[in-house]
């Protein structure tokens, strides 16, 4: 099935699909900051890989973890990241390198704070806070993870929703991402979901394992969030992915670590939206590990514009056509239809 994104490519040469391990080992790789030398200012300096991908911006999770792994490496490695806030200000550039600036606003008896700026041509494409502590006792309480979820070997794999879709971006997400997602409701890549809620939940995991360092651990589950996170207003408006005409951009992205998890263990990310208006919706999320723990919270909000005009109207009648008489997509939803239906609550 060939599917038309108005979205550039990132370039018009055919681009070839990383494998499992080696989306793996870029992702270990884009949070391997080299250290620039000393310019005389008052701040830290890292240079923050890219690496090639279909899709023309820097995915917006990846910022953030580079973000946060250049500001890790100014802090007392017993100080733990347990909170990030930031705002996405320019697209990034796929093809560029990304410089990190990193300000230390404090040093206190347990907390940390520091301010990361990621530039790219000289101008800022993210600023982000993040804040750091010694790990001490206190009262411990968390939400209860959603019960009557499908288990991960139940649901299909992105491969299989999305192996049989022309298009480079489709490829990429089907098997060229560092994680595997395995959605608990119907995938939104291609058609709108059937039952318009604001909610939804993935499982999600690395398709390789990671280095031991728990920092590591805790900036992929951070660039993970960003996947997602929006899907429950789209959901809740009859919008998908390939949706012609349609324009998403995510505006602002915070984290709170609680527990420690492995991202290379599967993890549950159950999201919600309690708002949408003036083209901006909000989704919130928990994630969980298989056994319950709660690890993090995220909260992001997005730009979501609705496709305008006679041409974008076109475009999706021409594609639901070709998604509803394709054998694949009729396969894949009788098969996983009764897992789909599943619903928990948070």
């Amino acid at each position: 099935m060939h599917i038309q994104m108005e979205e550039p490519v990132m370039a018009e040469r055919e681009y070839r699909v990383p494998t499992p391990e080696e989306a793996v080992a870029r992702l270990v790789g884009m949070l391997d900051l080299e250290s620039l030398p000393d310019d005389g200012g008052s701040e830290d300096r890292f240079i923050a890989p890219v690496f090639e991908q279909a899709y023309w911006r820097v995915f917006g999770g990846q910022v953030l973890a580079q973000a946060t792994a250049a500001a890790m490496r100014t802090v007392d490695p017993r100080r733990v990241v347990h909170s990030v806030h930031g705002y996405f200000l320019r697209p990034g550039d796929a093809t560029k390198p990304i410089e990190v600036r990193v300000e230390r606003l404090r040093d206190g008896g347990s907390f940390s704070a520091r301010r990361s700026q990621a530039y790219q041509d000289g101008v800022p494409i993210l600023s982000m806070i993040s804040s750091f502590q010694k790990p001490s006792g206190g009262p411990t309480h968390q939400e209860t993870m959603p019960a009557s979820v499908p288990a991960p070997e139940d649901l299909p794999a992105p491969e299989v929703l999305l192996g049989h879709i022309n298009h480079p971006v489709m490829r990429e997400w089907g098997s060229g991402r560092p994680f595997e997602l395995r959605h608990i409701d119907r995938p939104i890549y291609l058609e709108a979901d059937r039952d318009r809620r604001p909610a939804s939940a993935v499982w999600m995991k690395t398709k390789a394992p990671l280095p031991e360092d728990p920092n590591i651990h805790r900036a992929a589950i951070l660039y993970a969030s960003d996947y997602t996170l929006l899907e429950p207003v789209l959901r809740q408006h009859g919008y998908y992915w390939a949706k012609p005409g349609l324009k998403v951009a995510s505006l602002d992205h915070a984290m709170w670590w609680h527990r420690a998890a492995r991202a290379d263990e599967w993890l549950l990310y159950v999201k919600d939206s309690p708002s949408a208006q003036s083209s901006r919706g909000l989704g919130t999320g928990a994630i969980y590990t298989r056994s319950g723990e709660l690890v993090a919270t995220v909260a992001q909000e997005g730009m979501i514009r609705s496709p305008q005009g006679l041409k974008s109207k076109v475009q999706e009648q021409v594609q639901k056509r070709a998604v509803s008489a394709g054998k694949t997509q009729r396969e894949l939803n009788q098969k996983y239809k009764a897992a789909w239906r599943s619903r928990y609550m948070r």
